[in-house]
């Protein structure tokens, strides 16, 4: 999936408007544009579709953290410079406040079962012998439950 599917399905699970996105990229330390929101909207066929970067789409998930939880003391966390779907799940993680249980429970609304200890070896640090690249199916898993969850 890219970075732009996914801002796509954030955005429409939790019914953000454009001032809403804009202001999650703010939280996360970016100005952006409404144009700039609209093309990285767009489907890739259109003309003006821009391809949105991880960095950027690393401080629109900071901004994100900060919508659900609040800002965090000190310092904010800079944005990465390269996102694989591991980092996007832990990001998405942290800012709903999910459990383990509760991402098992999300992956079982879109009928995609896997287990705790399979689902922990996507948020360990990469260089564990029991680490596991994130794939795009269950990120996509992961999104469609979300959506079940949120709208029914």
């Amino acid at each position: 999936m890219t970075n732009n599917d996914i801002l796509k399905k954030l955005r429409y699970i939790f019914d953000y408007g454009d001032d809403a996105m804009i202001k999650i990229f703010r939280d996360g330390g970016m100005l952006v544009t409404r144009a700039e929101v609209s093309d990285w909207l767009k489907k890739e066929e259109d003309p003006a579709y821009k391809e949105l970067k991880d960095v950027q789409f690393a401080t629109f998930l900071n901004g994100f953290i900060i919508a659900h939880r609040g800002p965090k003391e000190g310092p904010q966390p800079a944005a990465e410079e390269r996102l694989n779907n591991n980092i996007i799940f832990r990001k998405i993680k942290i800012a709903l406040s999910l459990i383990d249980e509760d991402i098992i429970e999300i992956l079982k609304l879109a009928d995609f079962k896997i287990s705790k200890h399979e689902l922990s070896a996507f948020f360990r640090n990469p260089s564990a012998p029991q680490y596991r690249p994130c794939k795009d199916q269950i990120m996509r898993n992961f999104l469609m439950g979300l959506q079940i969850k949120h709208k029914g």
